[in-house]
Formats: structure tokens, sequence, C-alpha cells
């Protein structure tokens, strides 16, 4: 299904689960992954919650247009999709990429949410990531999206998934060439990125409850950046996940689900 935004543009979306249940979570994905990186994180929530699944702008299906978005214009997108089609509060539940966009609705429409789940998370940079995120730039300029994986993949996930890996390396890699990303889209979301302040100041608004998990072997965001996040929202929950990485929703979707599940029952 498509949700039509503010100015025109098309996003991508999903409903599953019980359409009867009173929690409705919204999931927003990582910088390359789609709605597809959800499926065995979900499968144990289908159940009990109703759940929407949402490629961004430049995203999966969803539409590509000429000029990046910054984190308020993908924020205002989602409000958009909020307000339309859930039409109640959700929790929101967004990993990296997806976690940036859930900070910025978090500060910027703070009516429409219930319960905030930030994974895999960040609010400021170090003059390491700096050098990381070039190097992933300059990987998909050079090589298109084939040399980005290579590059990136080391980053995000962790010793533990490279050691027995849930779906194999090779697989992996062959499953997301499947989904044939573009490269300019991958660019425009990295701007955003790339030109993104310091947000720690602003997410000392949050009020809503918020549950900030992080992979204790994150090679991208170590664990003190997602402890920088909790200390920025007041009353906010850490929860370190062991042997993982940055991909939580592939590396431990099991262990997610239950954390999820656990800070909704709560």
């Amino acid at each position: 299904m498509f949700f039509t935004t503010h100015d025109q543009q098309k996003i991508y979306y999903e409903s599953k689960g019980n359409e009867q249940s009173p929690h409705k979570i919204l999931f927003l994905n990582g910088l390359t992954q789609t709605t597809i990186a959800w499926n065995m994180t979900i499968q144990p929530l289908l159940k009990d919650y109703h759940i929407y699944l949402l490629d961004l702008v430049f995203q999966g299906q969803s539409s590509a247009p000429k000029e990046y978005l910054s984190f308020n214009d993908h924020a205002l997108n989602v409000f958009g999709f909020i307000n339309t089609v859930v039409r109640q509060k959700i929790i929101l539940v967004g990993i990296s990429y997806g976690s940036l966009v859930s900070q910025h609705l978090a500060v910027n429409y703070p009516h429409v949410l219930d319960k905030l789940i930030l994974i895999s998370t960040f609010g400021h940079k170090t003059p390491l990531y700096k050098s990381i995120e070039l190097s992933w730039k300059n990987a998909l300029k050079t090589g298109g999206y084939e040399l980005l994986l290579d590059v990136m993949l080391p980053f995000v996930l962790g010793n533990s998934y490279f050691d027995n890996p849930f779906i194999p390396i090779e697989t992996l890699k062959g499953m997301r060439k499947e989904l044939q990303p573009h490269p300019d889209s991958i660019l425009k979301l990295m701007q955003a990125t790339e030109e993104r302040d310091n947000y720690l100041k602003e997410m000392a608004s949050i009020t809503c409850p918020t549950l900030i998990i992080q992979g204790r072997n994150d090679l991208l965001f170590p664990v003190f950046f997602a402890q920088a996040v909790q200390q920025a929202i007041s009353g906010s929950k850490l929860e370190i996940i062991e042997h993982c990485g940055h991909t939580i929703n592939l590396e431990t979707p099991e262990k997610l689900s239950s954390l999820i599940r656990n800070f909704i029952n709560n």
C-alpha cells in the first residue's frame, strides 16, 4: 500500500498483525534497509499488536525525488502518515537511520507518540564516525552498492554474527543486492546524516517513555553513543544486548522482540 505525502511523494507501507489491538507499532528502517528487515522481529508480535512497516522516501518502494530530505522532512512525512493512516498515538520503533527520524518526530510532534524505542542510535558524532561516514560515501561513489556492502558489513554486523551467521554472509550480500537500492538514493539519505548537527540538546524535550537498545559490540556506534542519548532524554531506559553488533533486527531478532514486548507491557 502507498501513502501520499503533503508534497506528493509516495511512501510504501504494510499493515500487519492484530488490527483490534489498542497498541499500534510503527517500525522505521536503517539506512539501506527496507520493510523486509523487520520480518523476523515482528513474527512473535503479530498476534498481540497492530504493526505498520514503512519505507522512508529513498528506501525500498517509496519515491526517490531529486532533492534530498532532512530528518525534519522525513519526520514530517511520518507525522502525516500517522495522522492520515494510523489516526491514533503510536509506539515508534526506529533503528539507526530510522532512530534519527524517530528522534526528530518525538521532538517536533510529541503528541502522536505513546512510547519511543530507539535502536542502534546516536545524537552526536565523533571524528572516527565522520571518517567511517566518508569511507562509505566514497565506496558508494566508486564501486556502487556492491562495494558499499563490502565496506559497510564489518561495521554493522557484530563479530559473533561473522563467527556464527544467522544467514551466511555471501547469501546476505546476494539478498541485499537483489533489492537494488539506487546509489543516488543512498547518497541522499547519507546527506541528511552528514548535515545533521549534534541533536542531544533537542532530545531533552522528549517526555514520552523511551527505551534505547544498543549492541555491546556495535563498532559503528559504541555504547557510549547510546549512553549520551539516555542522558539527554530524562527517564529513558538503556538496554544493552551482549554479543551483538549494530544490525540488531538481523542479529538477534528474538531478543529484540522480547525487549519491545516487555517495554510495551510495562
